[in-house]
């Protein structure tokens, strides 16, 4: 089941993807309640979903054309309290992307700690079931605050010294009455980040991720995550000004879902029930490596088969020069 969070003004929706059209659910207002549903019920979240959408229905096109009233929110986040969603995300799980990090760093040494994690990852990130794999790199990108929907800019900020997009897959979970994490489903993500700030020293990388991302416009509730192409595509004044073809999922990865799920809800604070996760998963490719600088206006796409229609975000670099942040004594 694919599923879709909307908005006209301050009233929310979710609805199921039916080819064309989206069916408004009735009695819920966000995936998020949705979940919670779920979990009071004990049925599966599709069937919580399906039972109750029965409620108007809407032309998808023009949602998603933004020539509707109604506008597409992020595919997942917590409507009441964004503080309650914690984005983030796991590094070099694809061989192009430690490819990239190591010629971003490879002028400082032979052989970069960005590669020497990948390494190990090769080595030790698929274990047996039932035994724990090595620790991936694990960065944080906000709060639910940071979360973007399709056709929303995504903003480079004045102290920024760049914005490029990062075509990803990222899952999305609730954690329990009990404190157990229940994975809702997966979307298609553009965690976009600062890849020049990064460049300067593999430290900084933290700081670089700290930006706003997007995700969507779709959930997908059961995805197949074996092997997932797709494409990822900048365009400038209209035309295509870069694409290649991405991908993603486990057969493509160097560590196993299980064990990135594993070692990011291993945390106590990660488990903290009726908190929502959106953790990225990993970009095979990004136009930053292609040595493409974006520019405002451009527009970032990204599209996995499987994961429905593409997630588009302009670009809008925010004006300068930046100004500083005074702090005052109490």
């Amino acid at each position: 089941m694919r599923i879709v969070q909307i908005a006209r003004g301050a009233h929310r929706k979710v609805a199921i993807v039916d080819d064309g059209l989206l069916r408004l659910v009735q009695g819920r207002d966000s995936v998020y309640a949705l979940a919670l549903a779920a979990l009071e019920s004990g049925e599966r979240l599709d069937a919580v979903a399906q039972r109750s959408a029965f409620g108007e229905i809407i032309h998808y096109d023009d949602v998603f054309e933004g020539r509707s009233e109604w506008r597409l929110l992020p595919s997942a986040d917590h409507p009441a309290d964004p503080a309650r969603c914690l984005v983030s995300g796991t590094g070099l799980t694809h061989m192009t992307s430690a490819l990239n990090r190591q010629a971003m760093h490879a002028a400082q040494e032979e052989l970069t700690d960005s590669m020497r994690m990948f390494r190990w990852g090769v080595e030790g990130g698929r274990p047996a079931a039932g035994e724990i794999g090595v620790a991936p790199e694990w960065f944080y990108k906000g709060s639910g605050s940071v979360l973007r929907g399709h056709n929303a800019p995504l903003a480079v900020p004045a102290y920024a010294e760049d914005g490029g997009e990062e075509p990803e897959i990222a899952g999305v979970y609730i954690v329990d009455a009990e404190g157990l994490p229940r994975r809702i489903g997966m979307t298609q993500g553009n965690e976009f980040s600062d890849h020049k700030f990064e460049k300067r020293n593999y430290l900084y990388l933290a700081g670089s991720k700290l930006r706003n991302c997007s995700i969507g416009p779709e959930l997908v509730t059961d995805p197949d995550f074996g092997e997932v192409p797709g494409t990822v595509s900048i365009e400038r004044d209209g035309q295509v000004l870069w694409s290649r073809d991405v991908r993603s999922g486990e057969s493509v990865m160097c560590h196993s879902l299980a064990n990135l799920e594993h070692h990011h809800f291993k945390f106590e604070g990660h488990r903290r029930p009726g908190d929502l996760h959106v953790h990225f998963l990993g970009a095979d490719a990004f136009s930053f490596g292609a040595g493409i600088a974006l520019q405002a206006g451009d527009v970032m796409s990204v599209n996995f088969t499987g994961f429905g229609r593409a997630l588009r975000n302009p670009l809008r670099v925010e004006p300068g020069p930046p100004r500083i942040v005074p702090v005052r004594p109490l």
